[in-house]
């Protein structure tokens, strides 16, 4: 490895010892300069492992130039080694305060010299060795990281398809109600970390209905108030699944599978919230699952056209639906019709290419 080794001082006697003795070091090129403003200028904007600067210069002082260099991003931690005289005790302490490493004296001894110019080459070697090899590490941590939520949003996704195969809803209803979801959280300006975690926890909103008997389940007609009653059960069957998990997604899927069925009035279930009483996940969920509902076909019923969907959403608002939400979903009405023609049912997508 050769090494970088910085040289600025005004008298020019010792820059030509100083890089005479750098190159019998046998491991470093030098760069010299008489100028400090153009020497500084010059390790800004390269690599540099070394800098060797004298204190007594016209136009910048060593010391100035130690704090203007470790200024400059990227060169905060650049070894210093400074030539000052012996008297001059009050000037180191004030050039370790602005960062210095090491200093020599004048006149400078040339053993010393190497000595210590290659101990601060050796020690900044390793230095970055360390701090390579921490971003190393921590970009393991990263990619371990992002394989871990990988796999938990894959398990999340078979879990609420588990539900599927009880329930005459798709696939594709849990992406778009998903999407909707996000949307909407989007434009309430909800964090970027929420957004993608209401992405990710939206599609277990039903997860319940596996615990749901058949007959009612799958039952093509309208419900009794009895069975309804059963039905609405599945609120709580969904929070008892997911409580208690350290995972994030499965605490918001938790929440939303207990409140998604729960009114802006007071009037919902299994709680009777109102109003922001209802998480925020749960009132958000609550408008795009329902639109989806309606505007998908079931076997029990038709799909509603879109525009009643939409109108009956704008009605509902306050009563059944947070108003902001309501708002925000219509105020984006482009994006929806794009997420819902993105994640279209088998069927529909194949009526669609015919």
């Amino acid at each position: 490895m050769t090494y970088k080794v910085l040289i600025v001082d005004d008298a020019e006697i010792n820059l030509i010892l100083f890089d005479a003795l750098v190159k019998r070091m046998g491991n470093s090129e030098s760069k010299t300069f008489a100028s400090a403003p153009d020497g500084l200028a010059w390790a800004m904007s390269h690599e540099v492992d070394l800098v060797i600067v004298d204190y007594m210069m016209p136009e910048l002082d060593g010391i100035e130039f130690i704090t203007q260099l470790h200024q400059t991003p990227g060169k905060e931690d650049v070894p210093i080694l400074m030539i000052t005289a012996n008297d001059q005790k009050q000037v180191r302490y004030r050039a370790l305060d602005a960062g210095a490493t090491d200093f020599l004296t004048k006149p400078v001894d040339k053993v010393e010299f190497m000595a210590r110019a290659n101990n601060m080459l050796l020690l900044g070697a390793n230095r970055k060795a360390l701090a390579n090899r921490a971003e190393w590490l921590a970009s393991e941590v990263r990619k371990a990281t992002t394989e871990i939520v990988q796999r938990e949003r894959e398990t999340v996704i078979r879990l609420s398809k588990a539900a599927e195969y009880r329930d005459p809803e798709t696939g594709a209803h849990i992406l778009r109600m998903a999407h909707y979801s996000e949307l909407i959280a989007k434009g309430m300006g909800l964090s970027l970390a929420d957004q993608e975690l209401l992405l990710q926890a939206a599609p277990m909103h039903d997860i319940g209905k596996v615990g749901i008997a058949d007959q009612i389940l799958l039952k093509p007609g309208r419900l009794t108030p009895e069975e309804f009653e059963v039905m609405k059960l599945h609120a709580i069957y969904g929070y008892e699944i997911l409580k208690g998990s350290e995972s994030k997604v499965l605490q918001a899927g938790a929440e939303i599978a207990r409140a998604h069925h729960e009114k802006f009035d007071g009037s919902g279930y299994p709680r009777g919230l109102s109003g922001e009483d209802i998480p925020i996940f749960s009132r958000i969920v609550a408008v795009a699952d329902v639109f989806d509902a309606l505007t998908s076909e079931r076997p029990y019923k038709k799909a509603w056209p879109l525009e009643r969907a939409a109108e009956h959403i704008k009605e509902s608002a306050g009563s059944h639906f947070d108003p902001r939400c309501v708002d925000v979903f219509m105020a984006h009405w482009d994006q929806v019709l794009e997420i819902r023609h993105r994640f279209q049912d088998q069927e529909e997508a194949r009526n669609a290419t015919h």
